[in-house]
């Protein structure tokens, strides 16, 4: 069977035609609706093409036509493959025109060794929760050194507030977030603002509410593989074709109609496929080629730290750009914050780990993972360090708390700052969560808008999650389905002018103006830089380039006393200056000597020799 990517509905030559895949089912009508979404206003028959496809031609409508899609008789249901969902997931399908007045033309996307990334969740980033209302802030985070935003999913969910990994209509950008034409709206002033848009996608599964795939055909789920969500995506099985050609149009799809920048794969372990080409390097593959010139990148959240993700397909990898690479966060999560339950029983949070893990990308390259009682991980050496995606928090390590809470409630200010000094001084490619540059200190909390039956299962889940973990006895779990649960959520801008959080937004402006600026803290390469454990409780980051060499001598607990045999040693930043949020009185550099109290760190530069 050859797959066919233009799905859906869409307008050409003054007319709208529709295709349908439905191929267990002899007959399939569009059902046209009014303005309310609720009138019936007419039944289009669509005419059988082989395969399983259905077309359909109604010379009358236009951009904004509401309608569903009847199946033998059932139904009508929502089109998997529209545009919009102006009322919602189980409303009617609207159809989209997707011209627009870019102003980006001379946008040429962003390097991957430039990339400062930016979490956003749309909904929570402002206090309206929606694409324009961000418009306004993003000249401040470009000024701030950010080079493009990360938005979590925005394909339509169930509800008005879900973190959108419960998507189900893959091609619809939320309505309740201002539908498409909002984000063509936010992409294009990112683009003006000097910030590309990664955006992130879920291939994984389809939520459960609002999923009506199996009304169209069972074919797009396989039994032969199994996922946490249950029956996998079927990428390999009986008509597979069409499975991996919504996959692939959708991403290309974001990267053509919307300019988006780069895409972000959510959780790709569990997206199962034994065919070659693997499907994730079809979506890179056809990502790449829908930028039509512009760079774009992709990159996978896996926790598997397998290289192949990211090993060009010539050398049998999948060709990806870049992976999340956790074993960093776990690693300084574990000696800051003391965590020990789950995952975090894999790492020990000591300066010869982090050293390791710094040097590396990430630790486990093989070795036996406790937790998951089998080896782990790959070798990291061939892989450019711009590949490994670092992060000391994000939407999972916040959210996937009991009570949400953010790094900054579990560590000290001082401890904050060496922290993220370790994520800003290394050659690797940064993700900040949003509102991480001042410490923030709203939470990030699990929250759905499901239907009173499922809401009800998902809140008893959430809290037997938590019950057996020891960091979390006690703690009343926030009910996912309440409001507040969102409304708490909401960043609140306002922090930033507080004293204790100003000083944290300074000390990330001077981190990431090194990290632009400066000639040795450009370079990327795995020959220029190294990283060592001086003593138990202390780690050296050294990078090279240009003629001055950059040295973070970094103070995880306790007293750290060096000499550098350089005393024409000059310092560049103190994380403990009075004007970072720090007690010290001075900069603790004399002729080449340091001495100061960890946690901290201290940034010099030396003349290369």
């Amino acid at each position: 069977m050859k797959a066919i990517r233009t799905m859906g509905a869409w307008i050409e030559g003054g007319a709208v035609r529709f295709r349908v895949w439905a191929p267990e089912h002899d007959r399939v009508e569009i059902v046209t609706y009014g303005e309310d979404g609720e009138e019936v206003t007419g039944a289009l028959p669509a005419a059988p093409t082989g395969g399983g496809y259905f077309e359909a031609t109604a010379p009358g409508l236009g951009a904004g036509a509401l309608y569903k899609v009847r199946i033998d008789g059932a139904g009508p249901f929502p089109d998997p493959y529209a545009r919009a969902q102006p009322l919602g997931v189980h409303g009617p399908s609207a159809v989209d025109d997707p011209s627009f007045a870019w102003t980006d033309a001379g946008w040429k996307g962003v390097a991957l060794e430039d990339l400062v990334l930016y979490e956003v969740h749309i909904g929570t980033a402002t206090q309206e929760g929606t694409f324009d209302a961000l418009i306004p802030r993003l000249a401040e985070l470009r000024e701030l050194g950010i080079t493009a935003i990360e938005i979590m999913p925005v394909a339509s969910f169930p509800g008005e507030r879900g973190w959108g990994y419960d998507g189900v209509d893959l091609f619809a950008p939320s309505a309740a977030y201002g539908g498409p034409e909002g984000l063509r709206r936010l992409v294009d002033a990112a683009h003006a603002a000097g910030l590309g848009v990664i955006l992130d996608c879920v291939y994984n599964h389809f939520g459960p509410d609002g999923n009506y795939l199996r009304a169209y055909t069972k074919r797009y789920f396989t039994e032969r593989h199994k996922t946490p969500w249950g029956d996998a995506v079927n990428y390999d099985g009986e008509g597979a074709e069409q499975v991996r050609a919504l996959a692939i149009s959708n991403a290309e799809m974001w990267i053509r109609d919307f300019h988006i920048d780069g895409l972000r794969l959510d959780a790709t372990h569990a997206i199962l496929d034994d065919t070659a080409p693997h499907i994730l390097r079809e979506i890179a593959e056809r990502a790449r080629a829908a930028g039509g010139g512009r760079r774009v990148v992709v990159i996978a959240e896996d926790s598997l730290n397998d290289t192949r993700l990211v090993t060009p397909p010539e050398q049998g990898g999948h060709g990806l750009d870049g992976v999340w690479a956790d074993d960093f966060h776990h690693e300084l999560r574990v000696l800051f914050a003391g965590d020990r339950d789950g995952y975090f029983e894999d790492h020990r949070g000591t300066a010869e780990d982090i050293a390791a893990t710094i040097r590396k990308g990430w630790l486990y390259e093989g070795q036996v993972s406790k937790h998951a009682g089998k080896p782990r991980g790959t070798p990291a050496e061939p892989v450019p360090p711009p590949c490994f995606v670092h992060c000391i928090q994000n939407h999972d390590q916040i959210g996937n708390r009991a009570l949400g809470d953010r790094l900054g409630a579990a560590v000290s200010p001082a401890a904050f700052r060496t922290m993220s000094a370790l994520l800003l001084i290394t050659p690797y490619t940064p993700l900040l969560f949003m509102g991480q540059e001042w410490n923030a200190r709203t939470p990030f909390q699990y929250f759905t808008d499901h239907d009173a039956e499922l809401g009800r299962l998902v809140t008893e889940g959430r809290r037997r999650e938590f019950q057996y973990f020891t960091s979390f006895s006690g703690a009343e779990v926030p009910d996912p389905q309440d409001p507040r649960t969102f409304q708490r959520s909401k960043l609140d801008w306002s922090e930033r002018q507080r004293p204790e959080h100003a000083g944290v937004l300074a000390w990330y402006r001077e981190l990431l103006g090194l990290r632009a600026a400066h000639p040795a803290l450009r370079r990327r390469g795995r020959g220029d830089f190294s990283a060592e454990a001086i003593s138990p409780d202390a780690v050296r980051i050294e990078r090279r380039g240009g003629e001055a060499t950059v040295i973070a001598l970094v103070a995880l607990r306790g007293a750290l006393d060096v000499d550098l045999g350089r005393p024409e040693a000059r310092a560049l930043a103190f994380s403990e200056e009075p004007r970072f949020g720090g007690a010290a009185q001075r900069v603790p550099l004399e002729r080449g000597r340091a001495a100061f109290e960890g946690p901290a760190v201290l940034i010099v530069e030396v003349p290369r020799s």
